[in-house]
């Protein structure tokens, strides 16, 4: 039952005194992720590129563990204005598997780094 550090250089690194996630007894609890690009760190533009690059930072973590989103069990969307929530609802759906996992979706005063949206996640492993 000992707790694993997971870390890929796919996604960015993380920005505070936490791990990108934490692997045990077959979860995976993913730190919310931003749109910041992996390679220069900055922030992109505009909420659809953030949350696109959100879900690719994600599903890097993920796959560093060994997971796609098909293990995904429940995600939480926080927005800094909830006006995007169609928006982010598009793009997301492209990214996640059927079933869609379970999911809170909230409005925020603010992000880390000015950011419009942050997504995190907790998977399982398929048996």
């Amino acid at each position: 039952m000992s707790r694993q550090a997971i870390s890929t250089a796919a996604a960015p690194a993380a920005i505070g005194p936490y791990s990108q996630a934490i692997a045990i007894d077959g979860f995976l609890f993913c730190s919310g992720q931003l749109g910041l690009d992996p390679v220069t760190g900055k922030l992109l533009e505009g909420v659809e590129d953030q949350v696109e690059r959100a879900l690719l930072n994600l599903e890097a973590v993920l796959a560093a563990a060994g997971m796609t989103t098909a293990d995904i069990v429940k995600t939480n969307i926080f927005l800094v204005d909830l006006d995007h929530f169609a928006v982010v609802n598009t793009i997301y759906a492209r990214h996640m598997a059927e079933p869609a996992p379970a999911r809170s979706t909230v409005e925020v005063a603010a992000l880390p780094r000015n950011a419009l949206v942050e997504i995190e996640a907790i998977a399982r492993r398929s048996s």
